[in-house]
């Protein structure tokens, strides 16, 4: 009977703390996303956690140093500077004008440091200027002709 008990109480100890591990996770991997003109509103411990912010790179920018790069985000007539300290490197359609979202903290200067970013290329995916589309293919099983 001893036994049993000594082996309960394990299990229940084991449980606790996987439980309380998963918790500890969660709170710590829960990003907020905000856009930048609700950031000067965040105050006390909401200014604090990690969060999101998306906007557009504004032109020339994009500064590069040793171990950072900083860049500034636009969105809804706001700015905001951005320092990204992270690893690993910029995405290639990280340019001039391109949308981004980037995952950190806000510094008490104002300052985004950045720990994630991604970025795409708006103007990449739009229709070609005056609405001309490729040729379309061949239905399956067909052999095209030459003009020869």
């Amino acid at each position: 009977m001893q036994k049993r008990a000594k082996f309960g109480v394990g299990i229940a100890v084991i449980v606790v703390s996987l439980v309380f591990l998963a918790w500890l996770g969660y709170g710590e991997s829960k990003t907020y996303y905000h856009t930048i003109a609700e950031l000067p509103n965040l105050h006390g411990a909401a200014a604090t956690h990690r969060m999101r912010v998306g906007g557009t790179v504004e032109p020339g920018t994009i500064r590069r140093f040793s171990g950072r790069v900083d860049f500034v985000l636009a969105g809804e007539g706001k700015t905001l500077p951005v320092s990204y300290t992270g690893s690993d490197p910029l995405p290639d359609t990280f340019v001039d004008k391109s949308q981004a979202l980037v995952e950190g903290n806000l510094a008490p200067d104002g300052r985004f440091v950045a720990e994630r970013v991604q970025a795409k290329c708006a103007s990449k995916y739009e229709a070609a200027p005056g609405g001309t589309t490729a040729p379309a293919a061949a239905p399956a099983g067909t052999v095209q002709k030459s003009g020869m």
